[in-house]
């Protein structure tokens, strides 16, 4: 039986996948074994401490249903999400910046008409987006799908909510840009919130950080024919927490200034009864491939898509 020093099991164990059939898979395991191995030497890491590891990622998975992926809450808090992220994203060439997916991307985006309102149920403040599509030129690019999603007045996705299984969507829609790229929405004014505290990612953050807040923002997800799929965030300009955001998900160029506005009609000509808001942006696309994230749950029509 051979046996292995520190350096020794390393090299061991990182030998053991030189004979994987996939290059690709090969390099991903043999990083990160020396990774994982170097961690372990430098912290010195007790039996106590690596136990207490594996108890968290164990919670950390148990927590994950149809509508929750708090592995991925756990990548954003660590900063991987970001990270996976920028190096993908290295070269933007005049495009809109992107930011993370974020958990909460879930369930089925119907295909709404323009100028839904798609808080109609929800209290709060009310506001009007309106967002154009166009490549780096800004040439409109018509029949683009876009999806929205956002937390509530309170601070909470549909998802959160005891009764969404039977209550179904909101505050979440695809839309299709017209002919000159353009969409536009009503909802309701999203407010800064906490990630979730309630599982064994949020408790880590309570314990170790000044807070657990997001700022305020509208998720975007726009898919063009041609373009690079784009995700990406509409912040809020003013909000408390756009220079501390506990996902390190915000970039200057997305935050919008969103007007608050009294006049008596909004920009589809219809009526307002209370003062609104305006949100407007415009997204800018790369030219390329790619292939856009689905939503976690969703229904086996959109998977397919």
């Amino acid at each position: 039986m051979t046996q292995f020093n520190e350096a020794q099991l390393t090299e061991a164990v990182v030998a053991s996948f030189e004979h994987a059939s996939n290059p690709r898979t090969k390099f991903l395991l043999q990083e990160l074994v020396k990774s994982l191995h170097d961690y372990v030497r430098k912290t010195d890491l007790t039996f106590d401490e690596w136990a207490a590891a594996i108890d968290f990622l164990t919670r950390t998975g148990q927590k994950c249903s149809d509508t929750r992926q708090e592995f991925i809450l756990l990548s954003d808090v660590l900063g991987v999400s970001m990270l996976v992220d920028a190096v993908n994203h290295r070269e933007r060439a005049g495009a809109t910046e992107t930011t993370v997916l974020g958990p909460f991307y879930v369930g089925e985006h119907r295909v709404m008409p323009h100028g839904t309102d798609i808080s109609e149920k929800l209290a709060g403040e009310k506001m009007f987006v309106q967002a154009r599509v166009t490549d780096v030129s800004g040439a409109p690019l018509a029949g683009a799908a876009v999806d929205v999603w956002h937390a509530d007045d309170e601070g909470l996705y549909d998802s959160q909510r005891p009764g969404y299984q039977s209550e179904g969507p909101s505050s979440r829609a695809r839309f299709m840009t017209d002919s000159d790229g353009r969409f536009f929405f009503r909802t309701v004014l999203p407010r800064s919130y906490p990630i979730p505290t309630d599982g064994p990612v949020g408790a880590m953050v309570l314990q170790t950080r000044p807070h657990a807040m997001r700022p305020a923002h509208v998720h975007f997800l726009v898919d063009a024919k041609g373009h690079e799929p784009l995700v990406t965030h509409v912040f809020i300009s003013g909000d408390d927490y756009l220079d501390s955001d506990v996902v390190f998900g915000v970039k200057d160029e997305l935050i919008a200034q969103v007007e608050r506005r009294t006049d008596p009609v909004m920009p589809d000509g219809k009526l307002a009864t209370t003062p609104w808001h305006l949100m407007t942006y415009d997204f800018r696309m790369k030219p390329g491939a790619g292939v856009a994230p689905k939503p976690l749950g969703a229904t086996a029509a959109e998977a397919a898509e």
